[in-house]
C-alpha cells in the first residue's frame, strides 16, 4: 500500500490550506486515517485522525480549525485547514490503518505547510 499526499504550500497566517492523501494498493479494509505533523526540533504528533465509522478525533490545537473527511470510494483522506496560524507550520504526514496482505500501518510521504506572520 503506497500513501500520497497532496496540498501543501506556503500560506499568510489567517489562510487556508486543504491536503489530501490517498491510498493505492491491496486495501481489505480502512480501519482508520489520520493526519500528523512534525515541525523542527519536535516530535511528530497527531492532528486529526477519522476511524472507521466516520468518528473524527483533533489535536486541541487545531479544534475548531481543521476538519477530516474521507472518500471511502476513493480511499483518501482530506484535511480542511482553516484559520492557520504560524505554528502550525510543520511537514504533514498521512497515515493509514488498513487490512491488507503486507501489514496493517502506513505512512505518506510528507507534505510541507508554511504559515507565514
Amino acid at each position: 500500500v503506497q500513501l500520497q499526499a497532496f496540498g501543501g504550500g506556503l500560506v499568510q497566517a489567517g489562510g487556508f490550506l486543504r491536503l489530501s492523501c490517498t491510498a493505492s494498493g491491496v486495501i481489505f479494509k480502512v480501519n482508520g486515517m489520520a493526519w500528523y505533523r512534525q515541525a523542527p526540533g519536535k516530535k511528530r504528533e497527531l492532528v486529526a485522525r477519522i476511524i472507521s465509522g466516520g468518528v473524527t478525533n483533533y489535536a486541541d490545537s487545531v479544534k475548531g480549525r481543521f476538519v477530516i473527511s474521507r472518500d471511502g470510494a476513493k480511499n483518501t483522506v482530506y484535511l480542511q485547514m482553516n484559520s492557520l496560524r504560524p505554528e502550525d507550520t510543520a511537514v504533514y504526514f498521512c497515515y493509514g490503518d488498513f487490512n491488507s496482505p503486507l501489514g496493517n500501518h502506513y505512512w505518506g510521504q510528507g507534505t510541507q505547510v508554511t504559515v507565514s506572520s
